[in-house]
């Protein structure tokens, strides 16, 4: 019987204050990359709840998505690995300045889009611009665009 294909599902944050993005930077097998803040969605989970999970574990931030950005998928080369992104923006919450931040993750870190553009060679996927680009170009789309089923109980 063959294997089923799945995409892995991921979620991501754009988050704007004072001109600048919050990424994060991180430990990866390619070495220390820039992200935003993402990750994958857990089973039972929305993945509305997913983005703003994944925010709170890599930045110490409260977010609330407000609008839907865009959906991106990647494929990694050499792989049978694809990615189905999808990237958030919304609004930042408080700071819990004295949380453990994932591991892996070295530093929340905020840049203007000229310092993000500058390193894109550190970039941990062809998202990370391009995401901040759609948010720049004003992309955006309402939550309701996502339709989520929750499980029925047993």
């Amino acid at each position: 019987m063959a294997t089923i294909w799945k995409p892995n599902v991921t979620v991501a944050a754009v988050i704007e204050r004072d001109g600048k993005f919050l990424l994060v930077e991180e430990e990866t097998t390619a070495g220390i990359r820039f992200n935003q803040p993402a990750g994958h969605l857990d089973q039972d989970e929305t993945i509305v709840a997913a983005c703003s999970r994944e925010t709170m574990e890599e930045t110490a931030w409260e977010f609330d998505p407000t609008a839907l950005i865009g959906v991106y998928t990647l494929p990694i080369a050499g792989s049978d690995l694809t990615y189905l992104r999808f990237a958030f923006c919304g609004e930042l919450g408080r700071h819990d300045a004295a949380r453990k931040l994932d591991t892996g993750i070295l530093r929340a870190v905020w840049l203007s889009y000229d310092e993000i553009r500058a390193c894109r060679e550190r970039h941990r996927s062809p998202l990370v611009l391009r995401c901040i680009e759609d948010y720049l170009a004003g992309k955006r789309f309402p939550l309701e665009l996502i339709t989520e089923f929750t499980r029925p109980a047993a």
